[in-house]
C-alpha cells in the first residue's frame, strides 16, 4: 500500500508492506523498480501514522521517529542504516565516520555513499546527515537542495 503526503521538500510517496514502511519516495516519482506498492491506501493505520510523525518533523516537533521499518537492502547496506539511524537529529557524520563505526577503514568510505544513496527510507533513516569529510554537502537522492534544507530545519530546531 502507498499514500502520497505534502511536505516541505516537495510530495513524498511513502510505501508500506507487510504493515512496515519499506519507501519513502520523492516527487517526482519514478516506476516501481521492483518495489511492492500495491493500491494507493490513505487510511492504512502504518501509512497514516508515518505521515503523522512526518509531519511532526517538519513542523520541528518530532525529533525521533517511532515506526516499523522494513528496508529491502544488502547485509552490508541494513548494516550503514542501522548507523544512520544512530546520527541524533540535529547532527552529522561523515562517510569515513560511519566507515569507522562499521569496523572499516577509510577506504570504505566510498561503499558506505553507496549504501547511503540506496537508502530507500530517506528523513526517517537519515541519510541526509551524512556529510563530506571536508564539511561539505555532498549528493543526494531527493537532491542537495532537499538534504539542505532538511539539514537547515535540524539546526534551526536546536536554537
Amino acid at each position: 500500500m502507498w499514500t502520497v503526503i505534502d511536505s516541505p521538500i516537495g510530495e513524498l510517496r511513502l510505501v508500506e508492506h507487510d504493515d512496515a514502511i519499506t519507501a519513502i519516495e520523492f516527487s517526482p516519482f519514478g516506476p516501481a523498480d521492483g518495489r511492492v506498492r500495491g493500491p494507493r491506501d490513505d487510511a492504512h493505520p502504518v501509512l497514516v501514522e508515518a505521515a503523522r510523525q512526518l509531519a511532526a518533523y517538519f513542523a520541528r516537533d518530532l525529533k525521533e521517529f517511532d515506526l516499523p521499518l522494513a528496508p529491502g537492502g544488502t547485509e552490508f547496506q541494513q548494516r550503514v542504516w542501522v548507523e544512520l539511524a544512530a546520527i541524533g537529529y540535529g547532527e552529522t557524520a561523515s562517510y569515513g565516520e560511519i566507515a569507522h563505526r562499521l569496523g572499516k577503514t577509510n577506504a570504505a568510505s566510498r561503499a558506505v555513499g553507496l549504501a547511503n544513496g540506496s537508502n530507500p527510507i530517506p528523513i526517517v533513516v537519515p541519510c541526509h546527515r551524512v556529510i563530506g569529510a571536508n564539511g561539505t554537502l555532498t549528493g543526494y537522492a531527493g537532491g542537495v537542495a532537499r538534504k539542505q534544507v532538511l539539514l537547515s530545519l535540524e539546526q534551526d530546531a536546536l536554537f
